[in-house]
């Protein structure tokens, strides 16, 4: 058996042990987790590259092998194969724990299905990480993970938690995240969220505000580079206290002001009651066409179609709840 220390006294030979490794300094790995590595027959990774530099960094000699989400499949039967013959399996992940939006679970299953010892070996986890030093509420919370790169699918799974109470977490690729932080500030309202960006490296960063705040920030640099974890506030539960007629009475209040715009009403409505934009967009334009307020700027709405392109206001150039992002882009 490949080893560089002794084997743990409470190592179990032909068990599948899910490793946790560090998402960015490389001390953030456990004594326990270098003692299995050392101990282990073959080991999992999805990326046999940085995984033999770790080693290498540890001084552990171990056999590797792909596990990514090109071959799962093909490898889970292959390395089920060796834990039924008796062999001792490490699963490690890029970076983090392993299964967690990363591969791993069908080998997982497969294993626990057969009755196969499977040992976790807790460490890092970048969701983890971000909540606990985000400042936004830690007691409940729900991890989404990476969202369906789709638009329409995308769409639909905001809309379906846009009512959780509960802390969001995400994972999204820096070339997405302005999309998401725009499209969230629309379907859940213009909430508190927390960016985190290469955590525990040399250019960690939190950026910290409310969605739109934080896409402004962004959309401002050359590139958004670095692993993104994208934290969002539950919905404010005051929000579900306010009767349509308070909102529609606030959108009238706020429609009567000099140079008012059916955009920036709909936009700060939705802030100050916590609601979606385009739902406030929507119940703004329904208001002016209805006449129930009057007029925008002196111009009456008239038929135009509740779209988040529509100009409201001709004179202002005023568009959708997203026209300033989308000029920059």
């Amino acid at each position: 058996m490949p080893s560089n220390s002794p084997t743990p006294d409470d190592f179990i030979k032909g068990g599948l042990y899910v490793v946790a490794l560090p998402i960015g300094h490389p001390r953030d790995i456990t004594l326990r987790a270098l003692d299995v590595l050392g101990s282990v027959d073959v080991m999992a990774a999805e990326d046999t590259r940085s995984a033999a530099r770790f080693l290498r960094r540890h001084g552990i000699r171990v056999p590797l092998i792909s596990c990514h989400e090109h071959n799962e499949e093909e490898r889970a039967r292959q390395l089920m194969t060796r834990l039924r013959n008796g062999e001792s399996v490490a699963l490690v992940s890029d970076a983090g724990t392993p299964c967690v939006s990363d591969p791993g679970y069908r080998l997982v299953r497969e294993a626990v299905s057969e009755g196969i010892p499977v040992v976790p070996v807790p460490g890092v986890s970048a969701a983890i990480t971000a909540l606990s030093a985000s400042g936004l509420p830690t007691d409940s919370f729900v991890f989404i993970g990476f969202p369906p790169r789709k638009k329409n699918k995308r769409n639909a799974l905001l809309a379906s938690i846009a009512d959780q109470r509960r802390t969001l977490i995400f994972y999204e690729s820096p070339r997405r995240i302005v999309d998401l932080l725009e499209t969230a500030s629309e379907i859940f309202g213009d909430r508190k969220a927390v960016l985190a960006r290469e955590m525990t490296k040399s250019h960690e960063e939190f950026l910290r505000g409310t969605l739109s705040e934080i896409a402004d920030r962004l959309t401002r640099r050359d590139a958004v580079k670095g692993e993104v974890t994208l934290l969002v506030a539950g919905r404010d539960a005051s929000a579900e206290d306010s009767t349509p007629e308070q909102i529609r009475e606030e959108i009238r209040k706020r429609l009567s002001a000099p140079g008012a715009t059916a955009s920036r009403v709909s936009r700060d409505v939705a802030r100050a009651f916590g609601l979606s934009k385009r739902e406030v967009y929507a119940q703004t334009l329904a208001l002016v066409r209805s006449g129930d307020d009057g007029t925008v700027d002196g111009q009456r709405v008239g038929r135009q179609r509740p779209d988040a392109r529509t100009p409201i206001s001709r004179g202002r150039g005023e568009e959708g709840p997203n026209a300033k992002h989308r000029a920059k882009r």
